[in-house]
């Protein structure tokens, strides 16, 4: 019989060939397809960025102003409402169920939760497509897991934010929640957001709070709960604090660009998102200025 038409085998110096070329192929495929994956969410997350920031364009086209973000309510008594919260009341409404021109930007306020009125009832339609909207409450509602915060815990003692209200969370789905239907979801981190204070000429230089720009404390405690949340310890997110206090959001939200310290969008509004990573103030942040 001819050798030569003889059906040769695989040797297996041919097969460990084989192999480690296929496994050196997996290797050069995968760091490429989490690039893609996070160029992909990279893009969803600025898309989510540029849909709020048409809603809040019309918003100030309908009340000639941006919504505020400071973090006090105008009643002593009640939780803070921070800039993030206030965000989400503006697009969506206390409720989702609409925003009330009438609003007095307060942590409670009863136009939405008992109606008497035909007045009371009258809304604006949402600025925002609730279905995409990626609203989630910040904490969780008695007897139900649906919130991205339990403010029961020991651990948040002393951060007084007003649970029963929602914010607007990135596309990054970080956190693991039940709603009260049963359903599990994947919600992101809150996306800050600051107004400007468009009279100010001042970054920081020691400045009044309220004299600057930008108020570094509008949302620093719901990135102050989000920070202890992730590991039970404070300062792990870059614009938590800094030394002197707020330093850190300073730097953060300057323009290289400027020869004085200026800061981006001095005159409308900043949102920033904590990125893949989930930290505020880290570098993959993605925010609507900057990068």
């Amino acid at each position: 019989m001819d050798l030569q038409s003889k059906n040769r085998a695989f040797t297996l110096v041919e097969l460990l060939t084989v192999m480690a070329i296929i496994t050196m192929l997996i290797g050069l495929l995968i760091p490429s397809l989490n690039t893609v994956r996070r160029f992909a969410k990279n893009t969803k997350q600025s898309a989510q960025l540029a849909s709020i920031g048409a809603a809040l364009t019309t918003f100030h086209n309908d009340y000639g102003e941006y919504p505020p973000s400071d973090r006090f309510s105008d009643n002593t008594n009640q939780d803070d409402y921070c800039g993030t919260q206030k965000l989400c009341e503006a697009m969506l409404g206390r409720d989702l169920m609409g925003f009330h021109p009438e609003t007095s930007w307060s942590a409670t306020d009863e136009r939405y939760y008992r109606i008497v009125t035909v007045e009371q009832r009258q809304r604006v339609g949402r600025y925002l497509e609730l279905a995409t909207a990626n609203a989630f409450r910040l904490g969780i509602s008695p007897g139900a897991q649906d919130g991205l915060f339990d403010f029961g815990a020991p651990v948040f003692s002393g951060l007084h934010l007003a649970g029963n209200t929602f914010v607007l969370c990135d596309v990054f789905a970080n956190t693991r929640i039940v709603m009260t239907n049963g359903d599990t979801v994947r919600a992101g981190r809150p996306i800050l957001y600051y107004r400007a204070n468009a009279s100010s000429r001042v970054l920081d230089g020691g400045a009044a709070l309220q004299d600057r720009i930008y108020n570094h404390m509008d949302n620093i405690d719901l990135i102050a709960v989000q920070d202890i949340s992730d590991d039970g310890n404070f300062g792990d997110h870059p614009l938590s604090g800094g030394v002197p206090r707020g330093t850190q959001f300073y730097t953060y939200i300057t323009d290289p660009r400027v020869p004085n310290e200026w800061p981006y969008r001095p005159d409308s509004y900043l949102l920033i998102t904590a990125g893949a990573d989930g930290l505020y103030g880290s570098g993959d942040d993605i925010c609507n200025f900057g990068n």
